[in-house]
């Protein structure tokens, strides 16, 4: 019996052969998923499966009431963003007044927010989560205003463990301790592990709250080189853990934030077998893993996890409801240390929005949701690509991420987009410069922009200003 995963593979290979050797030009249809069923004899699924992973490929996109045809991204050599080169050293610069101008207006409805990272309430199930809401205050004692145990809301938890199937987890509801959100959760892991004046590895660039928080607890980061398409780059990695100076790593193996990279198979892998040869914790930060665009979702490192090295954090807050503040950690070997240390800073998670999610999770209605947003996500990001390359200034290089929320762009080294987003803002547009996502001089000349809003012919307008600005 043929292997139907390896078939749906095939085929979008095949179609993508024929795409970019010219036999299937830009703007040309391609047969509907009956058609494809009836000549090939391939099952709906298998089609499916297939057109979606061409389609995360940038290669295809679909037309409502129309089918699929070819982009004209798949016509284009998109270049790149340069893969970073910090200095492999510790260092700690300021960049909190940037950061504190770029969010200070994060809820003005009047500016376009391409700073921010996370969905529009316009892609939220909203009234399914209100309903959701009420049926929690029948369902929990004194209406949920009581506290949970420690450990987290045990429906919640059932539910994520069920949940880890998606990325090649075995988890238990006893193996995952819930937390107000996933930046509390990897909060815990530091201040269980680490003490002030400790060294901790992360990627470079990387995500802004997460060096802002390890600077308040007094770690030193090493910021290692990063491809902006496959993550940390392991030689780095190796000569970093053999200094002996190192006390954890901290990384966002799937769709990272800002640069949207996603670390291969192969790499995680080696990543965990390092982690485990030098007992040093890994730190998983996995908030993007189910906002993937190809037909399945990416693994983790924990999924290769077999010592309890890796401590897992995620969340809802970028895919279901930021305000819920649900987020929790697969602690592995260090549960009862993490668990001790919430109980010390927090005690217990928010009783209500906890009980939602979890039934969330288990009716069925998370994964739905999931395949919606995934597929606008996908189709936003086909757009701003297309858009940046059409208006931006020749040469601007762009990341072409599965998943996620963000583009990363590289500009000409002339041009400052700390001193940009003040010219933005003059437009109301905001941006998010590159300086931020590290604490050495680099990423001056880069943005991150968010793919979360809504597309309208307003925010391709809003993009289009900014390449007029950068023209000047």
């Amino acid at each position: 019996m043929k292997n139907p995963n390896y078939l749906y593979l095939q085929f979008a290979d095949r179609i993508e052969k024929q795409i970019k050797s010219g036999v299937l030009n830009v703007g040309d249809k391609l047969p509907s998923i009956r058609e494809v069923c009836a000549e090939t004899g391939y099952s709906m699924s298998t089609v499916s499966k297939a057109y979606y992973e061409i389609e995360s490929r940038s290669l295809i996109e679909s037309r409502p009431q129309s089918g699929y045809y070819v982009s004209n991204i798949s016509a284009r050599a998109i270049p790149e963003p340069s893969p970073s080169s910090p200095i492999l050293k510790c260092a700690n610069v300021d960049r909190e007044d940037l950061i504190d101008q770029v969010y200070g207006n994060m809820t003005d409805p009047d500016i376009t927010m391409l700073s921010l990272g996370f969905p529009s309430n316009e892609l939220l199930p909203i009234a399914k989560l209100n309903k959701g809401m009420v049926q929690a205050m029948r369902q929990l004692p004194n209406s949920g205003t009581s506290y949970e145990q420690v450990k987290g809301n045990p429906n919640l938890r059932r539910e994520i463990a069920r949940w880890s199937f998606t990325w090649g987890g075995s988890l238990t509801e006893e193996d995952i301790i819930t937390t107000p959100g996933c930046t509390s959760a990897i909060s815990h892991c530091l201040m269980t592990l680490t003490q002030p004046g400790d060294t901790i590895i992360t990627e470079s660039p990387a995500y802004f709250g997460i060096l802002q928080l390890a600077k308040s607890l007094g770690l030193y980061i090493m910021e290692l080189p990063t491809n902006m398409t496959t993550g940390i780059e392991l030689e780095a990695l190796k000569k970093a853990l053999s200094s002996k100076k190192v006390k954890l790593c901290l990384l966002m193996s799937n769709f990272s934030n800002p640069s949207g990279s996603m670390m291969p198979a192969e790499h995680k892998i080696e990543v965990v077998r390092l982690m485990e040869f030098y007992n040093i914790p890994l730190i998983e930060d996995d908030i993007h893993g189910d906002l993937y665009f190809g037909a399945s979702r990416p693994k983790n490192c924990k999924t290769y996890d077999e010592s309890g090295i890796v401590l897992c954090c995620s969340s809802v807050s970028k895919t279901l409801a930021p305000g819920y503040r649900v987020g929790w950690v697969s602690p592995g070997k260090f549960k009862k240390e993490i668990l001790r240390n919430k109980i010390y800073h927090s005690l217990s998670s928010p009783t209500i929005t906890h009980q939602v999610v979890g039934d969330f999770l288990k009716n069925g209605r998370y994964e739905n949701h999931l395949r919606k947003i995934r597929q606008i996500l996908n189709h936003n990001c086909n757009n701003y690509i297309n858009t940046v390359l059409e208006y931006f200034p020749k040469g601007t290089k762009v990341s072409q991420p599965q998943g996620g929320f963000f583009l990363w762009i590289e500009l000409d080294k002339s041009v400052d987009t700390a001193a940009f987003y003040h010219l933005a803002m003059q437009h109301k547009i905001s941006i998010a410069p590159g300086r931020i996502f590290s604490f050495q001089d680099q990423f001056s000349n880069c943005m991150r922009l968010s793919f979360g809003l809504v597309w309208t012919n307003e925010l391709r307008e809003s993009i289009q200003t900014l390449g007029r600005l950068l023209h000047r």
